[in-house]
């Protein structure tokens, strides 16, 4: 373009638009990523943070101490949602009592309600319908690990046979083999 301009015109003088030049300054800002103290930009934070989240504070490594120092600072209710959730966490590993039990877990229920996150709905509404049977946990401590590894061992056996056809036929092989 630029040949064909000087052949063409004996004395051009070029001009640049400013959007243009305006445009890739802003581009350019776009892509300067804010980063944190720990070095972080807030994708990275989001995303690092995650694991973090399933642990309780004193098992985190110093890295992820000053993360979650971070990110609550930048989301607070983040931080609201880590408490209520290592709250019911506390309530279901160190809680012997049943009756005792019922009442934290009643406690538990209302900070849920009050604090209005709605991706709490589910367990909220999942411990209103099925408080009694969460509660028979707390009878011998028992779980339903058995069960899961059993339908684990079922789905595993099934994928080998690439579906099942005949119900009657898949239960009596597993009754032959898993009895």
């Amino acid at each position: 373009m630029n040949l064909i301009v000087k052949h063409c015109f004996t004395k051009p003088t070029k001009v640049i638009e400013r959007f243009h030049v305006q445009k890739l300054a802003y581009v350019a800002l776009q892509d300067v990523p804010f980063r944190f103290d720990n070095g972080d930009t807030k994708r990275q934070l989001l995303a690092r943070s995650r694991y973090l989240l399933f642990k309780s504070a004193d098992k985190w490594s110093n890295t992820q101490k000053e993360r979650a120092k971070i990110l609550f600072a930048q989301y607070p209710g983040i931080k609201q949602a880590y408490s209520l959730t290592l709250s019911l966490r506390m309530i279901l590993s160190l809680t012997k009592d049943k009756g005792a039990s019922l009442a934290k877990l009643a406690i538990w229920y209302n900070q849920i309600t009050d604090s209005g996150f709605e991706s709490f709905n589910t367990i909220s509404a999942t411990i209103y319908t099925h408080y009694t049977e969460i509660l028979n946990f707390f009878d011998n401590r028992s779980t339903n690990a058995s069960a899961e590894s059993f339908n684990a061992k079922l789905k595993a056996f099934r994928a080998v046979l690439r579906g099942v056809n005949d119900v009657k036929y898949f239960l009596f092989r597993v009754s032959k083999i898993y009895a």
